[in-house]
């Protein structure tokens, strides 16, 4: 493996292309980037269900058009690599990949995005245990492609690696100090999302430095993110991906005391918990029907349905007002991801309770889904649009193209 990256780019377009990886236990999220202008995506594609015999995948164009989708056997992350490759020798112009973009979940105390190589593969599998739904599939994608094309010069970017700009009592556990020299502190997760939806308000002329603002990003997982001055200064999500709000299937933040009960006088082992408070918790565990928030709303009949819907709401609600305490007001709020750009129930649901901080939402402005949905006579700024990691990983690679040392 080397992080030698290929020549110096070329002023004017041509085919080449840089592909953005997101690895999941069963599935590989895939992008094709233009490798001159990384905000252009021209294709999209995803693998579900690796290894279970009969994977399906996607591919579309940057119009949406769908340019394949099958039924296949896909054995495990190197073949749906390779597969993945295989596919973008395929597509023709625009799609000659040069190098590669990895979400990794955790970096530790890295604060950059890096390219790969050995010793960094090594130090990131140390960190497996701190997010065991995640790191060891985002490393498998790695070394699949690896594999499949040596010598491609791959960039690991963490989703970790925003948040390295808490305040030290952000990030402090009240556990003895000798276990916080070890690495037990906050982290923060969902980084790439956070950093996307700042750039997106620059863009958009907000003055980010100026103004107090709160991020919810809203989907399967969750978190919130305080931004002064434009940089985190704390965040739901803190040593791991459980802790925070209610998620699809995790739980959040959960009395220890509780974990204690369920190993002392329920034998629930380490594997047992894991599997509890990742896969069985949250959405899915109260409303014993589904993780997916649609499911849940579509289900007004179902009394454990609506109460998980009340609990996911009551519980951002709350982390949100809590998180207001560390800016010392509040001037924004911008809701994203799955659930935070795509349901205006659950956006008008949390906000209803946030009067006393000047949250008010246009109720039609909310549901017609245009980008600002707070009333004028709001105080504070309410938005709703969707994230791209996958743009922000883009962007990540081709500065390290153009600069390796930069890291």
């Amino acid at each position: 493996m080397t992080t030698t990256p290929p020549s110096p780019l070329p002023t004017a377009p041509d085919d080449r292309a840089i592909l953005v990886l997101n690895s999941g236990s069963s599935s590989v999220k895939f992008a094709l980037f233009d490798a001159a202008q990384p905000r252009s995506r021209r294709y999209r594609g995803v693998i579900t269900r690796i290894g279970l015999g009969n994977s399906q995948l996607r591919v579309s164009d940057a119009a949406d058009r769908v340019l394949l989708e099958a039924t296949e056997a896909i054995a495990d992350h190197r073949a749906a690599l390779e597969r993945v490759l295989g596919i973008c020798a395929s597509l023709g112009p625009g799609a000659r990949v040069i190098a590669a973009g990895h979400r990794v979940v955790h970096g530790g105390e890295r604060s950059v995005p890096m390219p790969v190589d050995p010793p960094l593969l090594a130090s990131l599998q140390q960190l497996e245990a701190l997010a065991p739904l995640h790191q060891v599939h985002n490393l498998a994608g790695i070394h699949a492609l690896a594999t499949a094309r040596p010598g491609l010069f791959q960039v690991a970017c963490f989703d970790t690696a925003f948040h390295h700009t808490l305040p030290r009592l952000s990030t402090l556990t009240a556990l003895p100090r000798r276990l916080s020299e070890q690495g037990i502190r906050g982290y923060g997760f969902h980084g790439l999302s956070y950093e996307y939806v700042r750039s997106a308000l620059r863009e958009n002329g907000v003055a980010v430095a100026a103004e107090r603002i709160i991020v919810a990003h809203l989907g399967n997982g969750a978190s919130m993110c305080a931004l002064r001055d434009g940089q985190s200064i704390a965040t739901s999500m803190g040593f791991s991906t459980l802790s925070g709000l209610v998620m699809g299937s995790r739980c959040g933040d959960l009395d220890p005391g509780i974990l204690l009960y369920l190993q002392q006088r329920l034998g629930f082992g380490p594997d047992d918990l894991q599997r509890l408070l990742y896969a069985e918790s949250g959405l899915l565990g109260v409303s014993g029907l589904s993780r997916n928030m649609e499911d849940l709303l579509a289900r007004p009949d179902l009394a454990t349905a609506v109460e998980a819907v009340e609990l996911f709401c009551y519980r951002a609600r709350t982390e949100l007002a809590a998180l207001t305490a560390s800016l010392g007001g509040l001037d924004r709020i911008v809701f994203t991801a799955g659930i935070g750009a795509n349901s205006p129930e659950i956006r008008e649901r949390i906000c209803a309770g946030l009067d006393y901080l000047g949250v008010r939402v246009d109720p039609q402005r909310n549901q017609s889904g245009e980008r600002v949905i707070s009333d004028r006579s709001s105080v504070v700024t309410v938005e709703a649009f969707a994230t791209d990691e996958e743009s922000m990983i883009a962007r990540h690679v081709c500065r390290l193209l153009a600069n390796p040392t930069t890291s």
